[in-house]
Parts: C-alpha cells; structure tokens; sequence
C-alpha cells in the first residue's frame, strides 16, 4: 500500500504530434485517451469503447531503444494506455499527420477519395493504423495491410473501400484478381452479360492520378530529446501520485524485484491490456502500480540449439515478427511450436492490442481465452522466474495441471520464456473457434501435442490443453495418462473423446453459455488433431502409415484471411449532361476529409461549457421490483458532486406514452435509471453514484423470455393481424403438412459514438438548448418539452452528426436528453451526459428477439398453399418502437411470395427487460429469416433445390397483397433473372456440389433468395419533410433540411440536389445541421427515406425559388 505521505511525484516528459509535453501532475488513473481529448484538446482521437476492442482511439506510439539504436513505431488503443507509461515517447495522433487547414496526409487523402468513411466516427483510428504501417513498411503487402487493420471496427462503411484505400500503398497490383488470374472481372471475356446486354455501367469510384504521391522521406523525425533522455546514464525510478494510486517505474531489474518483496500484491503493468481492461470491466482498483515499462532486461531473445528464450516484456507483435523470421530460416522439424504459435498470434485480439500486450503478462494472467498459453503449456515451454531470493523454472503446464498446480510466489517476476524446440516423432497442434476470424475470444482453444516412440505410432507422451471450458486454461491431463502406450488408431480416439468429456465438464451455469457447442469442439479438435498426426506420420515413415483419405483432407485446411474483394456497378453518367451537375457521379463524402483528418465535430467533441456539469446515472439491478427507498446522502458529500436528481425532481411528465424518465416507486428491468448525479467531473459523478444506495423488493412475476410472456399474457397492444384466402379450408386439401418454430436473438447497435447530450437552459424564458446526435429531433424537442412542462417553441435540438446510429437513435436520444434536462433545470448549469459503452449497451437495448411459429401446407411438387405464422418479439418493458416492429414483420411477412391463402398474426411481448427499440430492417431481416427457414424445410421435405421451390411460389402476376395492396412484381422477377445470371449461380452451383462431394468434412454453400422490402413508413404524414434557404448577397447558399446525416451521406446527396436545381457549383452550397429552429416537426431519418423526402423538399423549394424569381 502507499505510504501516508507519498514522495513528491516527478514530472512526466513525452512528446505529442512533435510538441512537447510536460504534466507536472501526472494521475496513474489516466488514459492517454482522456489525456489528449479532455486535457490537450485533440478530439480526432475518438471513444468507441473504452476496452481497446474497436480501433476508434488508435494512435501512434514511437520509441526508441538505446540498446539497439533503433526507433520503434507502434499502433496502440489510447484507451488503455496509462499516461504514466509514456515518459519519454511520442505519441502521433491522427491531428498530428495532417489537416484540411494546413495539408492533407496521402493516407487521409486517399481514405475520403476511395470512400471509404461514411460516419467516419472509425475513421481517424482507420487512418492511423495504416500510417504506422506506411511507417515500419513504406511498401506494404496486401497481408501487412489486413493485418494492421484487424484491431479496427467499422460499423457502417463495410472494409472493402478502407482496404482498397490501403492497398494503394502496397506493393501489389490494387485491379480486381478474379481467381487469382490477373484479370479484371469487368473484362470483357469475363463479362459477356453485359456485353449481350449492351448496358453501359461504370466501376470507377476514384481517380487514383488525383492522388498526392506518398513521400516517406518528409515525416516528422522523432524528437532528438528523447534519443538523449533514452540514453541517459543516471536514469532513476519514476514516481507519480495520483489521488488515490502511486506508480512506480523502476529502472533496473533489482528495483524491480525489491519492489516486488516490498509491494507482493501489486501488479507489474507493461501494456496494460489485462489490468486496464478490468478496470474498466470489473471495476478492479490498485493502490500501487509497479511498471518496468522499456526495461530492456526484460526485452531479449536469445537462440540456442535447443530452442529460444524470449525476454517476458517482449510484445505479442515482437514475437510474433521474431518467430516469422525464424521459421522462414529454419527447417520445418525445428520450428514446429513456432509454427503453432504463429497460427494464433496472427489472429489474437488485434494489431493494436498485440503491440501492447507481453508475453510475460499474458501468461502471469492466466486468462481462460488466452490462445497462446495452451499451446506454451502443450509445446513443454518453461518460465524462468526470478525474485529476490534466486532464480527457479517451472513448466508452464505446472501452471494449468491440477496434480501439478504451480503458482508465482510473492517477489516472483516472469524473466522470460523457453520455448524449446521438439523432436521428429513429436507433434504439435493449434486450434481455435471463435465467431470472427480476427479480434475476437475464442469460444474454445486448444494446444495438443503427441510424442511416439520412435518410429512407431505408440504414444509416448501426450499432452492437451483447452482454453475457454473453465477459470483458466484447462488440462486433460488424467485423459492423457491413460492413452500413453496407445497406438495411434481409431480405437484410440474413441476412447480419447469418451475420457476428455468426461474429465473436462462445463458446468450448464458456465460463462458464456454454449456448453453443448463447447463439448462439441473439443470433440472437433481433438478429431482434427488425431487427422494431423495421421498425416503427419505419413510423412515421417509413408510405407507404414498411409495418407488420410482424400474426402477428409478438407479438414485440416484453415480458412484464409483474405482482402475483402468486389466491385460496385452503377448507370455511367449521361456524356451530354452539364459538368456542374454532380448528381449520379460519385461525389466524396462532404465531409470525408473531415473525417479523415479528425477535424469532423460530432456531439462528443464539442467543447466545454462554462460551469457545464458531468451526468452519471444510477440504473436498476433488479428486473423487477419496488423501490423501498433511495439513500443518496452519501453520494451528496463526495467530492465535486453538486447534486442528486430523482422522479421527484421532474417538473413536467415523468411518463410520456409509457417511457418512463426516472424510475418512480418500481423498477421494470434491469439498467433502468433511477436516479443521476451531477457533478463537476465524470469521474466524481461516477464513484458517486455508487454510493447511492436503493433498497428494493422484488416482485413476481419476472417475466424475461417471450416464452415467459406468453405464459402470463404479457402484451403490448393488441393483436397485428392479416389474412387473404380461406386457411383453415386450404390446409384439409394440402398432400403435406410441416409446423415448426424459429428463434432469432436480439443484437447489439454498436455504433462506434456512444450516445451522447449536450443539454444548458439560457436562462430566459424557460429555453433549453441541446445538442445530441439523434435520428429524430423532433422528438427529442418533444419528449424534453413535456418533461419540463414547457412549450416546444422553448426548447432548441440542434444534431450536426452522428457516429452512427441503425436505429438505436431513434427514441433513446429522446429519453437520455429528458434525463439531462431535467438536471439542467434542477441546477441551473448545462449538463453533458455521455454513455459509456457498458452502460449504452445496458440502457438502450437493441434489435426485437423473435419467435415465430409456422405451420405449412404444400403440394408434393413444392408449391406452398396455405401459411400461417404466428410472430412474438420480446418488446422490452416500455412501448418504445415496438409497435411499429411487429407491424413491419407482418406486413412485410409475405417478402417476395405469392401464397393463395395466408395468415400472419403478431405480438409484442411485455417482457422486464431493457426496451427494445428500431434497428436496420426494423424486424424485416427476423421476420424474413423464419420465411426462409420454412421454405428451405418444404425443399427439403420435397427433395427440391431451395431456389426451384422460391421461384415456383414467387410472385408471378399483378395480385393484391394480404393486406390488399396492389403489387407488380415484374421488377422482381427482372432481379431474379438477372441476380442468376450475373452471379452464374447454376455453373457455381454445380461447382459447388462437385466439391461436396469429394470432402466429407467441409463444406461450401450458396443461398439465392428474393425480397421485396418496401420503403418508407405507412403512414403518410410521416414521409413529409421541409427545407429552408438561404441565398446571400455573394451568391452562396446555405440549405437546411429535417434530415439527420448518420454517414448514409445525406447531406453530400442534398448538396447535389441543390447543384442541380440552381446550375451552380457544388461548392456555392453548404449545410451546417439539422436543428428544429429551422425546419419544425421534421420526421426521422429512418426506413431509407432521408434522401427521398428531404431531397424532394429541397428540390421542391429550390423550384420554388426559381419560379418566383422568373415572375419577378
């Protein structure tokens, strides 16, 4: 623990965008992140999550190494970052390579040219990942570049645009490969459907000749100082001391073991990826911190004949180019564990987190998703560990092996790692499933090895480890026992499978679920480990062992990562068409260098306000349950808070159309706020309001599953109903009859900026300003008018973008604003309420879970009669869009088939959950899934081809709907036509089939399935919009318009609207925002109707303009 009088913190030197900084004040519990937007002002660097997983606050982090005289550059997650860590680095930031004020840098330029930002919330992390790249690697390969951006997430723009911007930097040709040719797939050999059908398309998106040319030789050099302050001689221990955490950074491996002795449970900390993230996770607290960050005692790798030793302070991304390095110098038989290592390095976390992250620490943590600690368990590997009192090794199967348990003694520190090489009969294996190939935990893992002896298959030892089926990596090491002096055979599998489910059991209650897929994949592995040694011995003796059956090769390939490949096709512009005409060209995002560069403001970034207070809420724990009392004395004594609001505060409604503000005497889910403190910094109104204590008592029933809803007759509104044909009567007269039931789960919005408000009263007539970024201001200038019982003339929304939304921002902005409002009125100081992404996902919920219940009557040629489906979604505990869902899954149930008698009834269910609300699709891609799935079943029962019985029950002729709307479905059937022959779907098919049949184990597929979705809403008031113009006297214009620009790039699409209709330049027109003092009552930007209904509006009023203006 620190001492009472902590000694004086010394000041932390580094050095940003080639600036220096000097913090005299260093705080351990600072990010770098916090630090460069709250502190230095550079908001380009983005919060996405707070846990280094989406690549939005990726940054540059330059080094260098005295040892070696070499400077490292390295991508990182601000986020986790400590800022203490970085005394004596430079950290690049994305304002630091270029600007739309000064110049552009090539990979910015080239980002917004190649479209590829559309929100461009991910952008400026986009462009920092692969200006590290360009800095390590002037000419990157296409694999460098994939790999460099597998610690980034785009949630809107899909990584075909980003990765084509990027691939104008590599070595390699950027035309289109198809099938590894060389040829284009718009040659002309390759496209005679175009050709026969004489369309003039074009595919060009950019012209790469506009491009600045990328000189490696004009970036900044690394500040001289840090070279001088590396090399130092006379270095001493850091100490900074925060307000409640003391952090020491050592300068020698003796300090580091005194500390050790001195402070046992204290943490080493190097990369931060393990105590940072459970900080933020779990809520983990450390008192002291020891850091030996840079120690190059710590960072070796030493070569022996038997193996190498890796210092624990080398970084996975180190290890990982050390062990590539190695294995394309050293035969095969030498390099087998290097070989199994590598195979999980390149697809562990991200490239950011993998910079960061030690060897040492990843072992020390023991996490139950670490990929390499299997296969270091499985490949014999060894620690060597130091202390004060001596050196000692242990194996780091010790550490997983429950007959064997090991653990690190107090004062021990991990000094490095032996990774010895194995012998010719002995094999290794690694394996892993997870549901993303790159960036994501494994659902399992797996280390195995085998050793026979020699030139036998007789099993002399063997080894397996598995990750993710327990605490921490687990061993089958009874299974194991008893398979020694097995041969390697059929025989011997079995037995294997029967012991490990037997040694290894999931308990039904474990982490993460998915217990029987679990036990299935360690079946799986264990089969495709027993396939590689087959093969493996094979090689070691052919006369012996055979090869493994051909149809079971398929097995063992792994799935390539490769670039995202494709082209995208649209009508060429008319040659006769005026050149100031921009509309069907395809226009950059207006804001795409703004993006790009960081200088893009979204309502995250806008600057302090004097006397603004921070918001943190305190929401529900219980599902449901009364509220006993709320004890929030406490919290009113911490520091920096001024004050507690609850129901009680709210001047106006407290529940507008079943949406609940603040929780008034119950709890209805759990996240429900119930109370928010605001105080004069985020982080006091945080650990204040954990002190808040409620006291509940929970009330039955709990109702959380649609089954749970449908026992208690649990709805909102009634019944959505509709039905042609006569169904009872069609079903007696059907040769089959199939019923079954579908479940598709709910899913998370994600966009990259968290949800986020700006709320501050004028303190005049009652107004209140806000800014946030929504879909629908209206209905945020709606909702806060009716909680403050004030007119809405009085209340001023203002939304300039959005770091995405799909959906989720909606309703919820509306809500978060109330909430905010509230205290604003309360306290008289503008509020800033900014979700972080734990509590986003938990308050705001996301896409409608559905059941649907189908029942089937068709012709034994598989020609459907009679349908009826009976959809529940699981609403949630309040309204919200639910409504509206249900009513879109029904009336869109039908998507592209012609049934002669159809039925489709649905409910919301009234479950104690977060409220769901609209998502993409809103409910058509759950609703159209359980049509699918009952399709496919009749094919199936039929023996059919799925895409014969879609073709046969497809709209044919002009007929009216089930809900008796005339429908053409000519469009239709031209798409069918035209999808099958574009895509060659029968030829790819029969290729297809070919395959299957000569692998038994893996398999391809290919789906061709119509839709008919329409767009837009029902109702008719709601597909209005306005717009208002201004024309100055220099002859610029300045447009406003209800929409909301979310990255679909509404704003680039009016601006050519406008073009157009006046027959000026594009650069005469600009838009500011979306605001409900310019254009009232405007409806949301959703259903794909933004560009529809405003860009009419602006057409219309432009027309408007030019008709009086001609009578004049």
């Amino acid at each position: 623990m620190p001492s009472p009088s902590p000694p004086q913190s010394d000041h932390l030197i580094f050095f940003v965008n080639g600036k220096k900084v000097v913090e005299r004040h260093a705080d351990p519990e600072m990010t770098l992140l916090f630090y460069l937007r709250k502190v230095l002002c550079l908001t380009g660097t983005k919060y996405g999550c707070g846990t280094g997983s989406c690549g939005a606050c990726t940054v540059m982090i330059s080094k260098y190494n005295p040892d070696t005289k070499k400077i490292r550059h390295y991508s990182a997650t601000a986020c986790l970052v400590p800022l203490c860590s970085l005394y004596g680095a430079a950290v690049t930031t994305v304002e630091g390579i270029g600007s739309i004020k000064t110049r552009i840098h090539p990979v910015q330029e080239r980002l917004a040219k190649c479209h590829g930002t559309q929100c461009g919330f991910c952008s400026p992390g986009m462009v920092m990942s692969i200006y590290t790249l360009l800095r390590n690697y002037p000419e990157p390969t296409t694999e460098q570049l994939m790999e460099t951006l597998s610690g980034n997430l785009c949630r809107c723009t899909g990584y075909r645009p980003i990765v084509e911007s990027g691939k104008t930097f590599c070595e390699e040709s950027t035309v289109c490969q198809l099938q590894g040719t060389g040829k284009c797939c718009m040659d002309q050999e390759e496209n005679q459907f175009y050709l026969e059908k004489k369309e003039k398309m074009c595919t060009k998106l950019y012209d790469e000749s506009e491009f600045r040319p990328f000189d490696p030789s004009q970036e900044p050099i690394f500040p001289p100082e840090l070279i001088r302050m590396a090399e130092d001689p006379h270095k001493k221990t850091l100490i900074f001391c925060g307000e409640k955490i003391l952090w020491m950074s050592p300068t020698n491996m003796n300090e580091v073991l005194e500390l050790r002795m001195k402070y046992p449970t204290a943490p080493l900390v190097m990369g931060n990826t393990t105590i940072g993230l459970n900080a933020v996770l779990k809520g983990e607290f450390h008192p002291m911190i020891i850091s030996p960050v840079g120690l190059t005692e710590l960072n070796f790798v030493d070569f022996t004949d038997d193996g190498m030793t890796i210092g624990a302070g080398c970084t996975l991304a180190e290890i990982k180019d050390i062990l590539t390095s190695t294995v394309s110098e050293e035969p095969k038989e030498k390099t087998k564990t290097y070989r199994a290592l590598l195979k999980h390095l390149r697809t562990l976390a991200g490239q950011q987190i993998r910079n960061m992250a030690t060897l040492g620490g990843h072992v020390a943590s023991k996490h139950d998703y670490s990929d390499i600690n299997p296969i270091l368990a499985a490949g014999k590997a060894t620690l060597n560990l130091i202390s004060k009192e001596g050196k000692r090794q242990i194996l780091v199967e010790e550490l997983f092996t429950t007959s064997l348990k090991e653990e690190l003694r107090d004062g021990e520190v991990i000094y490095s790692v032996v990774i010895p090489q194995l012998s010719r009969w002995e094999i290794i294996t690694a394996q892993r499933q997870a549901q993303h190939l790159e960036n994501a935990f494994a659902i399992v893992n797996a280390g195995m090895r085998v050793q026979f002896r020699e030139g036998t298959n007789t099993i002399k030892d063997l080894k397996m480890f598995f990750g993710r089926v327990g605490p921490t990596t687990v061993s089958a090491s009874k299974t194991c026992e008893q398979l020694i002096g097995r041969q390697w055979n059929d025989e011997m599998l079995s037995e294997a499978c029967r012991l490990v489910l037997d040694e290894i059991r999931i308990p039904p209650t474990a982490v993460g679920g998915m217990v029987e897929y679990k036990r299935t994949l360690i079946i799986s592995f264990i089969f495709k480990f027993y396939l590689k040694v087959l093969r493996e011995l094979h090689k070691l003796d052919p006369r012996r062992y055979p090869e493994i059956p051909e149809n079971s090769i398929s097995a063992l390939e792994e799935f390539p990562i490769r670039a995202p490949q494709g082209i995208q096709m649209f009508q060429c512009v008319d040659p006769h068409q005026p050149p100031q005409d921009p509309v069907g060209h395809p226009i950059m995002h207006q804001s795409g260098l703004k993006h790009a560069t960081g200088e893009a403001v979204y309502n995250v970034d806008l600057p302090r306000v004097d006397e603004e207070l921070l918001l943190a809420v305190v929401t529900s724990s219980r599902a449901h349950a009364k509220i006993l009392s709320i004890d929030v004395s406490e919290a009113l004594e911490f520091p920096g808070v001024v004050d507690v609001i609850t129901a009680k505060d709210v001047p106006g409604e407290n529940n507008i159309d079943g949406e609940i503000i603040y929780a008034e005497n119950e709890v209805i889910c759990v996240g429900q706020i119930v109370c928010a403190v605001a105080a004069d910094t985020y982080s006091h109104a945080k650990q204040a309001a954990e002190k808040v204590k409620v006291i509940y008592e929970d009330v039955e029933p709990q109702i959380i599953t649609i089954e749970d809803a449908i026992k208690y007759n649990s709805f909102f509104f009634k019944e959505k109903k509709i039905e042609k044909g006569n169904i009872d009567r069609a079903f007696y007269y059907v040769d089959e009859i199939i019923e079954g039931e579908i479940h598709v789960e709910g899913q998370e919005h994600f966009y990259m900026e968290t949800q986020s408000v700006l709320v501050y009263p004028t303190g005049e007539d009652e107004e209140m300003v806000i800014h946030t970024g929504t879909q629908y201001p209206t209905h945020v200038q709606d909702l806060v008018a009716a909680v403050l019982g004030v007119p809405r003339n009085r209340i001023m929304c203002h939304m300039k973008r959005a770091g995405g939304a799909f959906g989720g921002k909606v309703t919820k902005p509306a809500v978060l604003g109330a909430v905010a409002a509230v205290a604003a009125h309360k306290t008289g100081h503008p509020i800033r309420f900014h979700l972080e992404r734990g509590d986003d996902m938990l308050i705001t919920a996301g896409r409608h879970p559905l059941l649907t219940k189908y029942k089937i009557g068709f012709m034994k040629n598989g020609l459907i009669k009679a349908v009826d489906l009976q959809y529940y979604t699981n609403a949630g505990c309040t309204p919200d869009e639910s409504e509206r869902v249900i009513e879109y899954i029904v009336l869109k149930s039908e998507t592209a088939y012609d049934i002669p008698n159809y039925r489709c009834r649905g409910r919301a269910c009234k479950t104690n959950l977060p409220s769901n609300t609209a998502f993409r699709g809103f409910g058509f891609p759950q609703g159209a899934l359980a049509v699918e799935n009952y399709i496919t079943a009749v094919a199936f029962k039929c023996g059919l081809p799925p895409e014969k019985v879609r073709d046969m029950n497809m709209s044919k002729t002009v007929n009216r709907t089930a809900y008796k709307e005339l429908y053409n479905p000519e469009p239709l059937l031209k798409c069918w036509k035209e999808c099958l022959e574009k895509s060659s779907f029968q030829s790819r098919k029969a290729a297809i089939e070919e395959f299957n049949k000569k692998n038994y184990w893996k398999k391809k597929g290919i789906s061709i399935i119509p839709m008919k979705y329409s767009i837009a809403v029902p109702n008719g008031y709601e597909t209005q919009a306005a717009s208002l113009v201004h024309i100055y006297q220099d002859g610029s214009v300045l447009v406003a318009h209800g929409g909301c620009e979310l990255g679909q790039g509404l704003y680039t699409k009016m601006i050519q609207v406008a073009s157009r209709e006046l027959k000026i330049p594009s650069s005469y027109i600009y838009l500011s925002e979306t605001s409900t003092t310019t254009v009232p009552n405007a409806s949301y930007t959703a259903a794909s109707m933004g560009t529809d209904i405003n860009g009419r509006a602006v057409q219309v009023r432009f027309l408007s303009i030019l008709r009086s203006s001609s009578l004049s």
